[in-house]
């Protein structure tokens, strides 16, 4: 279990931090903002988790990480960090995950209506062989060996696998869906960010956060 860092020297009237990195309020860690969870304070002092970073407020923010999620002890730190009582509600930790993986699915269905996604392996391999794919999108449940023949030969790859086939079909209006490319840009960032996050909040950072796969021609 993570230990929780005093918060010493913070003043009530601290105004939202500023730059590419951010401190959690649990372990003091100061992170790249993309490694972790804004949250914010509901009008009733409740914990909300603001995944997109667009909620008004202070923002306090914390590590994508499972385990802090967990922790009994996290509600001291978010009420030390602002200087007050906070309710931590139940499930947070499956709340955050919820929102990460519905995010990620939104993004993946304006990329594909954009036409910056294509699915399917065949859709896919023919873009990965092309050299048009920033990034590759496979079923949790899909099968390691269908992820090897889709990247066979290319180049590196960033690879991610946030969402289960049935949640990747309904994304992108199938029934389900194991394999998605996508050309480099903001969208196909987002959605890398976003499954690197999740796959932390899931405590599965090792199996399930964003891959580099490195292949040779």
């Amino acid at each position: 279990m993570p230990v929780l860092a005093a918060r010493e020297g913070d003043t009530a009237e601290e105004a939202e931090e500023t730059g590419p990195t951010r401190r959690c309020v649990a372990t003091g860690e100061r992170l790249a903002r993309e490694r972790m969870i804004r949250f914010v304070l509901a009008p009733d002092r409740t914990l909300v988790p603001d995944v997109a970073e667009r909620l008004p407020g202070r923002g306090f923010w914390l590590v994508a990480r499972g385990q802090l999620l967990d922790d009994p002890k996290v509600a001291r730190a978010f009420a030390r960090a602002a200087k007050g009582p906070v309710t931590v509600p139940a499930g947070l930790r499956e709340n955050v995950a919820h929102l990460l993986a519905r995010r990620i699915g939104e993004h993946l269905g304006l990329a594909r209506r954009a036409g910056q996604a294509v699915a399917g392996f065949v859709a896919a391999r023919e873009w990965v062989t092309a050299g048009r794919a920033g990034l590759i999108v496979t079923a949790s449940d899909g099968a390691s060996e269908g992820r090897r023949k889709l990247l066979s030969g290319a180049r590196e790859l960033l690879v991610v696998s946030p969402l289960t086939a049935a949640e990747l079909g309904a994304a992108l209006g199938r029934e389900h869906v194991v394999h998605v490319a996508l050309a480099p840009g903001r969208l196909a960032q987002t959605i890398a960010r976003d499954a690197e996050r999740l796959a932390g909040v899931r405590g599965a950072a090792q199996e399930e956060a964003a891959r580099r796969d490195r292949l040779s021609g």
